[in-house]
C-alpha cells in the first residue's frame, strides 16, 4: 500500500514538474516573441502604406520599407467630425480600441460599413516626393465583409479624388471569392478611378458583370462574392462620406500640407 502511494505521489510530483517547466518555456516565448510579433505588424502596416501610395520599394524588406516610411511618410492625427489635426501619438492610436470605448467613439447615423461604432478621430498618412509636396494621401479604411470587417487603406493623389491603389490588409474572406480583394489583377484596376462625382456624392463602386470601358467610378466585382464586393462599396461610401473623411478632403482641397 505504501509502495502504491509512493508512486502515485512520483507521478504527481513528476506531472506537475512538467507542467511548471512547460508553462515556464511557454511564458518566456511568449514574452521573448512579443516584441518581434509588434515589429512585424509596424512592418506589415508600412509594406501596406507604401504600397497604397505607389512607393513600396522594388526589394522588400524591413530596411527598404522602414527607411522608405521614414523618408517620404509622415502619419498625422486628424478629428473626423470637423477635419482639422490634432495633437497625438500615430503610433499609439487603434482605431478598433477607441470603437469600443464609449468615451472615444460614436454610432454612425448610417453605419453602411458594418462598423457599429466609428473612432472620433483617425490617422492619415502624407506622402510627400524628394521636394517635400505632398503628392498623395493614404487613408485608412475598415468595413464588413462576408465574415467579419475587412481593414485596408485608399492611396488619393493631391486632388484627394484619383486613386493611387486600394489595398486591403487583414480580412477573413473566403479563398478564392471575397479574398480575390488582394489578387494584384483586382487592385490593379484601382489606379486612376475616381472617389467623388458631381456634389461630393461617393460614386466609387464594384460592379456585378464588370464595370464598362470608361467608367471612371467603377471596378469589376468579385467574381462568386457579391456579399463581400457589396462591402468593399458600403466601405467606400461610408468612409468618404460625411461621417468619413468629406470633411478633411473639404479642408484641404487646395493644398495638402
Amino acid at each position: 500500500m505504501s509502495a502504491n502511494k509512493e508512486t502515485f505521489g512520483k507521478t504527481v510530483g513528476f506531472v506537475l514538474a512538467v507542467c511548471i517547466v512547460c508553462a515556464a518555456v511557454v511564458s518566456t516565448a511568449a514574452v521573448g516573441l512579443k516584441q518581434k510579433q509588434i515589429d512585424n505588424k509596424a512592418l506589415d502596416q508600412q509594406t501596406k502604406i507604401l504600397e497604397a501610395a505607389g512607393i513600396l520599394p522594388e526589394t522588400v524588406n524591413k530596411s527598404s520599407v522602414n527607411s522608405t516610411f521614414d523618408q517620404f511618410v509622415e502619419a498625422k492625427m486628424i478629428d473626423l467630425d470637423s477635419g482639422d489635426y490634432i495633437d497625438g501619438n500615430p503610433e499609439l492610436f487603434d482605431e478598433r480600441r477607441n470603437s469600443r470605448d464609449a468615451q472615444k467613439s460614436d454610432k454612425p447615423e448610417n453605419d453602411m460599413a458594418g462598423i457599429n461604432r466609428r473612432s472620433h478621430d483617425a490617422v492619415v498618412y502624407l506622402v510627400r516626393n524628394g521636394a517635400g509636396e505632398v503628392e498623395t494621401v493614404v487613408l485608412p479604411i475598415v468595413g464588413s465583409g462576408l465574415w467579419d470587417l475587412m481593414f485596408g487603406y485608399v492611396g488619393l493623389e493631391a486632388d484627394l479624388n484619383t486613386v493611387k491603389n486600394v489595398i486591403y490588409s487583414d480580412h477573413k474572406e473566403t479563398p478564392g471569392l471575397g479574398a480575390e480583394v488582394m489578387n494584384p489583377k483586382w487592385i490593379a484596376m484601382w489606379p486612376g478611378k475616381k472617389i467623388y462625382g458631381e456634389g461630393d456624392v461617393v460614386k466609387a463602386n464594384l460592379v456585378k458583370g464588370g464595370a464598362k470601358s470608361g467608367d471612371m467610378h467603377g471596378v469589376d466585382a468579385l467574381s462568386g462574392a457579391t456579399l463581400t464586393s457589396n462591402g468593399v462599396t458600403r466601405t467606400l461610401q461610408f468612409w468618404f462620406g460625411e461621417e468619413g473623411y468629406l470633411p478633411y478632403i473639404k479642408k484641404n482641397r487646395g493644398g495638402l500640407n
